[in-house]
């Protein structure tokens, strides 16, 4: 059962991994249909981001007050409704809204899904859950990155952009049956049915552990209203982690990876690899490396720990984003080639660390009735952040071109790096309602050193 209902949560990531990938195949195919311009190439593409800072607020306002199940059944919708309007567009307008209602749906998910898996999955493997949502992300671009090619001789992108539509159809018949989060069923006064759903979903537990975890969750619930306040995160430790997710995702979106996902014809063009096909398909193998890397990394996260792997990401991640602007500065079409191995080499950095870990810290290491409020500004932190890059990347190519442009996401990568290495936690194996004592001892344990 566990399995079944990670499975199905980390679908959400799949449908934002399609929705994320499809634009870049779908492009040059819209390009030869409608009128665009620089900028609003970049707002089309943007358009998902920037709905989903709206749909990260919404998830905050509704996912306390009605569950994490409802939200995601509304989010569902939303994934349909919008995957449909895209593949029906009739303008450039048109589709940007599309894309608009499709973002408000990733940036409800992308902030419940994680927070369903990791409140249904034990600690020892909690990081493998939650990294699932992050494998499925990476599986729906290799399924859009998949179906553009498969398109692409017909140039049918309406079927590209209408994809996404069987999955958002299979997540709402499967959010339909599955249960509540049990920390949410604590937090609404209902120990009972959080305890039948824990001995659904772990059934091999002892029925006096799974008292023990309803426990647990009822004693850090807050006893009174001012324990959810916004003014807890005045708290120099609670500010400290809130501070630290919303660089975590600064970060992984100023790398660069989203560039990379959503233009990534458009640059290998530019490297000297030309044709649309040769193209799409070296997209498609970005794509393959980027799930295969997570799955290394969902084995990775509980064995090695979170913070080792987070430094390693970035010092990989802005070695190999520093080739890839000192190439562009070069300008030689022959090294063409390696600016594609260069580009795969970032993405292995990205997939293993950048891109799960910042998904996974913020699903672990807010207390239970601060926990909403910290994902949502940390998922706002992702959004604000994505759309900038994704929106300004087509300017700043234009204006600056691209070897400059690339060496800002070097600067940013080795930034992370430093970053990482003085503040990255390892919660790697604690119970969630330990993290916060577990950072505070590893905390003092610096201050002494």
């Amino acid at each position: 059962m566990l399995i079944l209902l990670a499975v199905l949560a980390a679908l959400f990531g799949f449908l934002f991994g399609t929705d994320i990938g499809v634009i870049s195949g779908a492009l040059p195919f819209l390009k030869k249909e409608f009128a665009f311009t620089a900028q609003s190439e970049g707002f089309m593409t943007g358009a998902v981001p920037f709905g989903a800072i709206f749909g990260a607020l919404v998830a905050l306002i509704s996912v306390d007050r009605f569950g994490r199940r409802p939200v995601l059944i509304f989010s569902s919708l939303l994934f349909a409704a919008g995957s449909l309007a895209a593949a029906m567009t009739f303008s450039v307008w048109f589709l940007t809204a599309a894309r608009l209602v499709i973002g408000v749906a990733i940036g409800v998910s992308s902030l419940v899904a994680p927070m369903y898996l990791a409140e249904i999955a034990p600690a020892r493997i909690r990081g493998a859950v939650v990294s699932a949502f992050q494998l499925m992300i990476t599986v729906g671009i290799l399924a859009a990155f998949t179906i553009d090619w498969a398109f692409s001789y017909s140039g049918s992108w309406r079927f590209m952009l209408g994809f996404s539509l069987i999955p958002a159809t299979i997540c709402l018949a499967g959010i339909l049956k599955a249960p509540e989060s049990p920390r949410w069923l604590v937090l609404a006064g209902r120990k009972d049915d959080a305890k039948t759903v824990l001995k659904t979903v772990q059934p091999d537990v002892l029925p006096a552990d799974i008292d023990k975890t309803v426990r647990e969750i009822d004693e850090s619930l807050p006893k009174d209203h001012r324990e959810e306040s916004w003014s807890n995160f005045k708290n120099p430790r609670l500010r400290g982690l809130l501070i630290f997710c919303v660089v975590a995702f600064l970060l992984q979106q100023f790398s660069g990876i989203n560039v990379i996902l959503n233009y990534a014809p458009r640059i290998m063009d530019n490297a000297g690899l030309h044709g649309l096909a040769n193209e799409l398909i070296a997209t498609a193998g970005i794509g393959l490396l980027n799930m295969l890397v997570t799955l290394l990394a969902m084995v990775a996260l509980d064995r090695l720990g979170r913070r080792p792997l987070y430094i390693f990401g970035f010092a990989g991640a802005f070695l190999s984003m520093a080739v890839i602007a000192a190439l562009f500065q070069l300008n030689n079409p022959e090294y063409a080639w390696i600016t594609l191995a260069a580009l795969f080499s970032f993405v292995f950095f990205y997939a293993i660390s950048l891109g799960p870990l910042p998904w996974l810290y913020m699903s672990e290491l807010f207390p239970l009735p601060l926990r909403g409020k910290g994902m949502m500004v940390a998922s706002l932190s992702n959004w604000i952040c994505n759309f900038l890059v994704v929106f300004l990347f087509p300017v700043l190519a234009a204006e600056l071109g691209e070897a400059a442009t690339f060496s800002m996401f070097a600067f940013c990568c080795g930034f992370g790096l430093w970053y990482s290495w003085q503040f990255a936690p390892e919660t790697k194996g604690v119970a969630l309602e330990e993290v916060d004592q577990s950072i505070a001892d590893q905390q003092s344990e610096k201050a002494v050193v």
